[in-house]
C-alpha cells in the first residue's frame, strides 16, 4: 500500500502448486513475471539486481534464477546445518553452472522469466517438481537461464525432520520426473546435455551410497575394511579446501550487499561430516516414491 500498487490476491482450489502458478499466469499482463514463495523474504536490492539481469542479458534467455538462502537458521540444529547446504552447497552449483550459462533450474522459489516465454511451452506441468521441469523445457527451445548471485532472497527451511525428508525426496522425485520427460540427449545446448547427464547418473550414486557405502561405513567401525577404510578420512580436507574457496567468494557477495554471515561453527561441522549421509538416503526415497508412482505430496 506504501508503494501505491495495486494488489490482486487470486485463490485456486486445485491443489498442487502448479495449478496455483498458472491461475497467475492467465492473469500477468507484464513482459517479465517474478516466482516468489510465500515463506521467502526479498533482500533490499534483490528485484533490481534480478530484473538489470534479465534486461541486460541476450534475447535468448528467458529466465534468471535468484540467490536464495536461509532465514530461520537459528531456530534449531536442522536449521543452522541447511544455511552451509544453501550458503555453500547449492549457491555454488548455481554459481559454476551460471559461469558457462547453463543453469538448470530457475527455482520457484525466486526466479524472473519471460511471460511469453513461460507461455509458449504451455505454463507450469503438472509434476511435482514443477520448476525443474518447466526450466527442461525452456531449455528445449534452445534458450538459456542465468543465474544471479546478487539477487537474494532469504526463505525459511524444515525444522523437522519429517519437513525435511518430505522436502528434499519432494526436490529428488521432481528431477526424476524431469529426466523422463525431457531426456539429456534431447537438450539441444552441448553444456546443458552434460549437466543433465550428470543428474541422470545422480541417483545411481545416490543408491550406492545408500545401499553399499553407509553399511561399508558400518563396518568399518567393527573393523572391517572392505568398503570404506581410513583412507576415506583423506577426503575431509579436500572438502574443506573447496568450502574454504566458496566461503571466500560468498564473503564478498555478502559484503557487497552490507550482509554478514552469521556465526554457525556447529553447523558447519556437522554438514560437513554427516549431511550427505542424512541426503542421499532421502533422495533415493524420493527416487522409489517417483518409481513406485506413490500420491504425490507437496507439503
Amino acid at each position: 500500500m506504501r508503494l501505491n500498487l495495486d494488489l490482486v490476491v487470486l485463490k485456486e482450489e486445485k491443489p498442487g502448486k502448479f495449478n496455483a502458478l498458472n491461475k497467475g499466469l492467465q492473469h500477468i499482463c507484464t513482459d517479465l513475471m517474478i516466482t516468489l514463495d510465500a515463506d521467502t523474504l526479498l533482500h533490499k536490492s534483490a528485484v533490481r539486481y534480478l530484473v538489470a539481469r534479465i534486461e541486460s542479458a541476450p534475447s535468448d534467455v528467458c529466465a534468471v534464477a535468484g540467490a536464495v538462502l536461509v532465514k530461520n537458521s537459528r531456530d534449531n540444529l536442522l536449521a543452522r546445518i541447511q544455511e552451509w547446504d544453501y550458503f555453500l552447497g547449492i549457491a555454488s552449483i548455481k554459481r559454476m553452472q551460471g559461469l558457462y550459462q547453463g543453469t538448470l533450474v530457475a527455482q520457484g522459489a525466486y526466479s524472473i522469466y519471460k511471460t511469453e516465454r513461460i507461455r509458449k511451452v504451455g505454463g507450469w506441468p503438472d509434476a511435482i517438481g514443477e520448476d525443474i521441469v518447466l526450466s527442461w523445457r525452456l531449455m528445449l527451445n534452445n534458450w538459456k537461464i542465468y543465474f544471479e548471485p546478487y539477487a537474494v532472497a532469504f526463505t525459511e527451511v524444515p525444522t523437522s525432520m519429517s519437513h525435511f525428508c518430505k522436502q528434499r525426496s519432494r526436490w529428488a522425485r521432481g528431477m526424476i520426473e524431469a529426466l523422463k520427460a525431457m531426456k539429456p540427449w534431447q537438450q539441444p545446448q552441448l553444456y546443458v546435455k552434460y549437466l543433465t547427464t550428470i543428474d541422470l547418473l545422480l541417483h545411481y550414486l545416490d543408491a550406492v551410497y545408500t545401499l553399499c557405502w553407509l553399511p561399508g561405513l558400518i563396518g568399518a567401525f567393527f573393523g572391517y575394511y572392505y568398503i570404506v577404510g581410513p583412507m576415506t578420512l583423506f577426503v575431509v580436507p579436500l572438502t574443506l579446501i573447496s568450502y574454504w574457496i566458496l566461503y571466500e567468494y560468498q564473503k564478498n557477495v555478502f559484503k557487497k550487499l552490507d550482509l554478514k554471515i552469521r556465526k554457525n561453527k556447529v553447523g558447519f561441522i556437522i554438514f560437513v561430516l554427516f549431511y550427505q549421509i542424512i541426503m542421499s538416503p532421502v533422495s533415493f526415497w524420493g527416487y522409489i516414491q517417483e518409481f513406485i508412482k506413490l500420491k504425490r505430496i507437496w507439503k
